[in-house]
């Protein structure tokens, strides 16, 4: 007998009218239950702080347009030339940063079109690398701020590798790559072992070994015998050697290198680690509650040198990013550029999840590939990218005032 001539089940084989108003009921709340989760949540909370900092931002680009103010003088009378000035220069201003991070519309030819998007994610690599290492640290309950001298010791030492040994580019890289990896680990898990050792707090180590770290590789870089390049008397260290600089991507027109790789490489290291392995478990148990996990059974103090060790790495790993990257050539005490700070910002919006930190990497990748548009076109100040970053910092760090502005419910305590 086919499906269609089937006859139907016995009445005694149907729910019941009630059990199924029951099923469709359940059904409805667990649909507002995740509508209210989504629309109060975390994710929400960070995407409507950056809504708020744009918003502040185009106030502060209004007032430094001339047009716009003087516009402003007259609005009584034409109040229409005002309103067409505020439009003009805040659409003008968020198009040129589009246009200098994603998409050249007024390019030339299809390579000047997408050249924007490579820059975007040339700046954003470092910064997705550092932002692992914080908000793996923050994961744990750690503040690592000490980006800044895990950057600079991790290029110095896969400087001095590229400099030092001679070999081919298949080993000469990775080796390379690895050593700046392995001195960032060591300098980051100096600041867990004395958390763990002696309760130091990890923010004043931190800070401190930054400094540390700075006049270290400062001295390296005015020894000829150590860092500094043979013949000069400036704080640089020789050009890398062409076999251990991480490759082009897109031929010599473009700037974007290997980098990204290794940043897309380090997103799915660091998120199995969290979510799939013992280790992860152990980082996240610590964070939420050191004493339960103390009273499960867990070494707290190793796994807090543990978790800086691996910080440390995926923070040297920016440095060396910066080091063997294409855009800058060999190490220098500013070779850190503000990522070791900037890191902060990003594990913050990105709420220390892996995915979360590569899509606020990315964000502020646009952000910096398209402020500098942004100033050459409109000539607004870059100093506005920066006023955004922060203000995003800071709403995000100010839930409850978020969502008083948008008039979101809080979620009541269980």
């Amino acid at each position: 007998m086919s499906e269609d001539t089937k006859p139907p089940a016995p009445e005694a084989e149907r729910p019941p009218e009630e059990e199924q108003q029951k099923i469709v009921v359940a059904r409805l709340a667990t649909t507002r239950e995740l509508l209210r989760e989504i629309t109060t949540g975390p994710v929400m909370t960070a995407f409507l702080s950056l809504v708020l900092a744009m918003v502040v931002g185009s106030v502060m680009i209004l007032f430094t347009d001339e047009h716009v103010r003087s516009t402003a003088g007259y609005i009584g009378a034409r109040p229409s030339d005002f309103f067409d000035a505020v439009w003009t220069s805040i659409s003008g201003a968020y198009e040129a940063m589009f246009r200098g991070a994603i998409y050249n519309s007024e390019g030339l030819d299809f390579q000047a079109r997408i050249r924007p998007i490579t820059e975007t994610l040339n700046f954003a690599a470092p910064l997705i690398m550092a932002g692992l290492g914080v908000g793996l640290a923050f994961r744990a309950g750690l503040f690592n701020i000490g980006g800044r001298g895990q950057m600079l010791l991790a290029g110095a030492g896969a400087g001095w590798v590229a400099i030092n040994v001679d070999a081919p580019t298949a080993i000469h890289l990775p080796l390379a790559i690895i050593a700046g990896m392995v001195v960032g680990g060591l300098w980051g898990g100096l600041a867990g072992l004395l958390k763990a050792r002696t309760g130091a707090h990890e923010v004043i180590v931190t800070i401190m070994l930054n400094y540390v770290g700075y006049y270290l590789v400062f001295f390296a870089l005015s020894e000829q015998n150590i860092l500094q390049q043979k013949g000069s008397i400036n704080p640089k260290s020789a050009p890398m050697p062409d076999s251990a600089v991480l490759p082009k991507l897109l031929g010599v027109r473009f700037n974007l290198h290997a980098g990204i790789i290794l940043a897309l490489v380090a997103v799915a290291v660091t998120w199995w680690l969290l979510n799939r392995s013992a280790w992860g478990y152990r980082f996240r148990a610590v964070g939420a509650n050191p004493s339960a996990a103390r009273a499960a059974g867990i070494d707290v103090g190793r796994t807090y040198t543990t978790v800086m060790l691996i910080a440390g790495g995926l923070v040297g790993l920016a440095g060396v990013n910066q080091v063997l990257g294409t855009v800058t050539s060999g190490v220098s005490v500013d070779l850190d550029a503000g990522i070791g700070f900037d890191a902060i910002t990003v594990a913050l919006l990105g709420r220390s999840r892996p995915l979360g930190i590569l899509a606020a990497g990315l964000l502020f990748g646009a952000f910096k590939a398209g402020g500098f548009a942004m100033q050459a076109s409109e000539n607004i100040p870059v100093d506005i990218v920066l006023v955004i970053q922060s203000l995003i910092v800071l709403f995000i760090a100010a839930p409850p005032l978020v969502k008083a502005i948008f008039r979101i419910p809080v979620k009541e305590a269980a």
